[in-house]
């Protein structure tokens, strides 16, 4: 392993490799032999660490830390957990989800590279994927939705990355990453996959040949709102060859927030088995509601969708996206009305939040880019927390009525 790393994780201990998922969120990353016998980890509040004097030897073994710009054992921490989770042998993290993405893109890509994106991306990663694409002249090739099924026809012997989300936000289809993996490996390029909808608890794109996964660990991982923090996942190799870039762009996360993200992930099974349940039980009953013209969930967009779904993803997510009859005038009414539901941007925290695609996440597309991938005017994004569902319900049943 290198001994720098943006928060770098060793691979993920053998001895807890046959234990449950909510057993490992729980200890992955600890050791209170380290730490005085701790049972919570210190937070490591410090820019700088004493070394040895024969630095480049002890640098050499991975016995020493330099700076938390490069590695700090709150991240170190952090990051272990998550590639556990997610099976990898390491794992980095970063200030912020983009911050993660972004050091992907200058570690990877280079002037005049071409690259296979799914087009139904997050707001801002399509926005600075197209940017970068005119900074450097990179060919990106835009898949639809509807082409996902045929990016091996898509890719070409100059592709040098593939990404995508899925599901997707906000209108939540699904696309099968082990065609994508093989679309990738034909000709020699990454996968990078975008997990923050589904988090490791429902789905785990390494298994299905990705080579990097990335999260936004603000949402699900840390789960409480209160912290802003990224991940990337992947093999030792891969990561500790991204390392200077990832040092020269400093996009560390603070040792504090990296006990935050650390707390958060010890319940992110309990949370998303719940958030699990409430966004079914949503999805099923709004799907029948006179004043939803269309109800967007994992699987629900077609048969081949809920195959892909029901092949990969071991739990659906607590994300529901609805269309409202009436356009946005009907949306802001529904927002007015809520009262257990906040309106609020992000997801994946312990509430319950409302947003509107097309005023938050996804403002910075043309109305004609909105419409193309399905994100109407009405379009209500819910990200449903932790209370209980029937309470849930109630909420959305009389936001509706008054909408």
């Amino acid at each position: 392993m290198g001994t720098e790393g943006t928060g770098d994780a060793p691979a993920h201990r053998g001895r807890r490799a046959s234990h449950a998922l909510d057993t490992l969120a729980v200890h992955s990353g600890d050791a209170p032999d380290l730490n005085a016998g701790a049972v919570v980890p210190p937070i490591y509040q410090t820019t700088t660490f004493r070394f040895p004097a024969e630095f480049s030897e002890a640098r050499e073994k991975g016995e020493v830390h330099l700076y938390t710009r490069h590695r700090n054992p709150s991240q170190s921490r952090a990051a272990e957990a998550i590639a556990t989770l997610e099976g990898a042998e390491a794992g980095r993290v970063f200030s912020s989800g983009m911050a993660a993405l972004s050091s992907v893109f200058f570690s990877l890509l280079r002037a005049g590279d071409e690259v296979v994106a799914l087009e139904d991306l997050y707001g801002n990663t399509f926005s600075l994927l197209r940017e970068l694409s005119e900074r450097w002249h990179l060919s990106v090739r835009w898949v639809r939705a509807e082409e996902s099924a045929s990016v091996d026809q898509i890719v070409t012997p100059k592709t040098r990355l593939l990404l995508l989300e899925s599901p997707t936000n906000p209108t939540l289809r699904v696309h099968d990453l082990d065609r994508w993996a093989r679309a990738a490996a034909a000709v020699g390029a990454p996968l990078v996959v975008d997990n923050t909808f589904a988090t490791p608890v429902n789905q785990r794109p390494l298994a299905h040949g990705a080579t990097l996964v990335m999260h936004s660990a603000t949402k699900y991982l840390g789960g409480h709102s209160d912290v802003i923090a990224g991940a990337l996942v992947g093999s030792s190799a891969m990561l500790e060859g991204m390392d200077t870039m990832f040092h020269s762009l400093g996009g560390s996360l603070d040792p504090f927030a990296a006990f935050l993200l650390s707390r958060g992930i010890k319940t992110v099974g309990l949370r998303v088995h719940r958030q699990n349940e409430t966004g079914r039980a949503v999805a099923e009953e709004l799907a029948r509601h006179p004043r939803v013209g269309r109800v967007c969930y994992p699987g629900s967009a077609s048969a081949e969708e809920e195959r892909i779904a029901a092949r990969q993803m071991s739990g659906r997510g607590g994300m529901v996206s609805i269309v409202l009859q009436g356009g946005a005038p009907a949306a802001h009414r529904f927002m007015h009305a809520l009262t257990l539901v906040q309106p609020a941007s992000s997801l994946g925290g312990v509430e319950s939040l409302a947003s509107v695609p097309a005023e938050t996440s996804h403002r910075q597309l043309t109305p004609e880019e909105r419409q193309r991938r399905g994100i109407d005017d009405g379009m209500v994004r819910l990200s449903f927390g932790i209370e209980d569902p029937a309470d849930l319900l109630a909420d959305l049943r009389e936001a509706l009525r008054k909408t």
